[in-house]
């Protein structure tokens, strides 16, 4: 098959850790022609959906990992699949990107599927299962916010449409800060707040498990650093090998075959104490973590579940 990854530059990813460099690895040993193009490299002329791609290689070698040809304008409804995978934030620009792509419904497969991705952002699909998640309120009004911390006292803080980690900030009973953080996220954009009743079982860890098509396949534990509530990689969480409990097979058995329904074919969902906290769909990472320590190709049976798809 010949696949297209849109991604971010594919030069500045870290081979180790990356998600889609591990997929695009697998895509290549099982015989697939890769390509690959940003999001700014994506257009729409005349009926058609384009990209300015180049065609790739990769190698596991740091720094030079990837060999790429000149780029060259692509119909992508000639391409069999697309790897929706620039990272957030989930803005208009990446919303748009969604809407060019589907128009190549029915023509090209698109992983995730970008009709779902852009409906189901990370901290607002979470709110379908108030069963399986923390108190949590979304606002922007500084007396509603205000009003869910006296409710709960020791609450999360974070921004609705944020990643990895930034801009989450833990406010205790006793903290003062709430005016001041207020102004100062409504001050940079026009979006709502999270705020979440906090779990102190995230000194335990935050735990990442992924879903293949919708089934749980594994998942790791992200600790904190020390001093730390946020948990993710991006700002010192540290991966460690762990077993899924019932309670979490439970939620993946309740939301997994409603992913796999709206063709989310990989994502991680989040779960601190057995609470479900974030169903991320945009761009999930965590496969390489898992395959070292589970020995478990989670990239191959990703590829398995498409090629099931392509070929149905």
């Amino acid at each position: 098959m010949l696949i297209a990854f849109q991604m971010d530059p594919i030069e500045d990813v870290n081979i180790d850790a990356d998600s889609s460099f591990r997929l695009a690895e697998e895509a290549q040993a099982r015989s697939h022609e890769l390509m690959v193009y940003t999001p700014n490299d994506l257009f729409y002329r005349e009926n058609k959906v384009c990209a300015r791609a180049r065609r790739i290689s990769v190698q596991r070698v740091q720094g030079n990992h990837v060999t790429a040809t000149a780029p060259e304008i692509v119909d992508l409804a000639d391409v069999d699949v697309i790897w929706l995978r620039q990272d957030p934030p989930f803005e208009m620009g990446y919303i748009t990107t969604t809407h060019l792509l589907d128009r190549l419904r029915g023509q090209t497969l698109i992983v995730n599927d970008p009709f779902w991705v852009r409906n189901s952002p990370e901290k607002l699909m979470v709110l379908d299962y108030p069963d399986l998640t923390p108190p949590t309120m979304i606002a922007r009004d500084i007396d509603m916010l205000k009003a869910f911390k006296e409710d709960h006292g020791d609450v999360i803080l974070k921004p609705l449409y944020g990643n990895g980690g930034a801009g989450v900030f833990r406010l205790t009973p006793e903290d003062r800060n709430l005016n001041s953080l207020h102004e100062l996220f409504t001050g940079i954009n026009r979006e709502p707040l999270v705020m979440q009743k906090f779990l102190p079982d995230v000194s335990a860890g935050d735990k990442r498990v992924i879903l293949v098509d919708g089934e749980p396949v594994g998942g790791i534990n992200r600790v904190p650093a020390k001093g730390e509530v946020r948990s993710n990689m991006h700002v010192g969480g540290r991966p460690e090998a762990t077993a899924l409990t019932d309670r979490e097979r439970e939620i993946c058995a309740i939301i997994g075959p409603r992913l796999k329904e709206m063709g989310q074919v990989f994502v991680g969902i989040d779960v601190i104490g057995g609470w479900l906290t974030e169903i991320n769909v945009t761009s999930p990472t965590g496969i390489q973590e898992l395959e070292r320590f589970d020995g478990v190709n989670i990239a191959a049976k990703i590829w398995e579940a498409i090629e099931r798809k392509v070929t149905a």
